[in-house]
């Protein structure tokens, strides 16, 4: 296990979601600037991860349904790392066509916040689908206090 493995382990809080065009470099926040989420990594090699923008209501309609879909995202899976990477092989996802897939996912840390950054594909969230990729920062959550006795 390298230094950035036990770097990685704990649970993560997600404080931003961006989506970035390539071609511009321009910066949206697709699920407004207060996003729910936690990321989570164990030290047996299993990643989690649920995110959510924070304006949703329950789904009792189809087109609410449907809504409800298009701001989360979550799966879960065995993870390796590889340099600046981790690689999920994704067991169970939000997203039926993600279960069975390696999900690459850049990160660096900077300061105490974890980021974390997509690969480059279409961003099905813009007209047009130009290429973008998420940029995510999480923060550590930290550990329960400890019981004193």
């Amino acid at each position: 296990m390298t230094e950035h493995d036990a770097k990685l382990h704990g649970s993560w809080r997600l404080l931003s979601f961006e989506t970035e065009m390539q071609e511009t470099k321009e910066r949206t926040q697709p699920w407004g600037v207060d996003p729910n989420g936690s990321l989570m990594f164990s030290a047996d090699g299993r990643m989690m991860v649920l995110l959510t923008a924070k304006a949703r209501e329950p789904g009792n309609t189809d087109e609410k349904l449907v809504a409800l879909f298009r701001t989360v995202l979550a799966y879960t899976g065995r993870y390796r790392v590889d340099g600046d990477r981790f690689i999920t092989k994704v067991d169970a996802s939000w997203n039926e066509a993600w279960t069975g897939t390696e999900q690459e996912r850049h990160y660096t840390f900077d300061g105490d916040a974890l980021v974390v950054y997509t690969a480059w594909m279409p961003n099905p969230l813009v007209a047009g689908n130009p290429i973008g990729r998420g940029v995510l920062r999480f923060r550590r959550e930290l550990p329960p206090l400890q019981s004193q006795r």
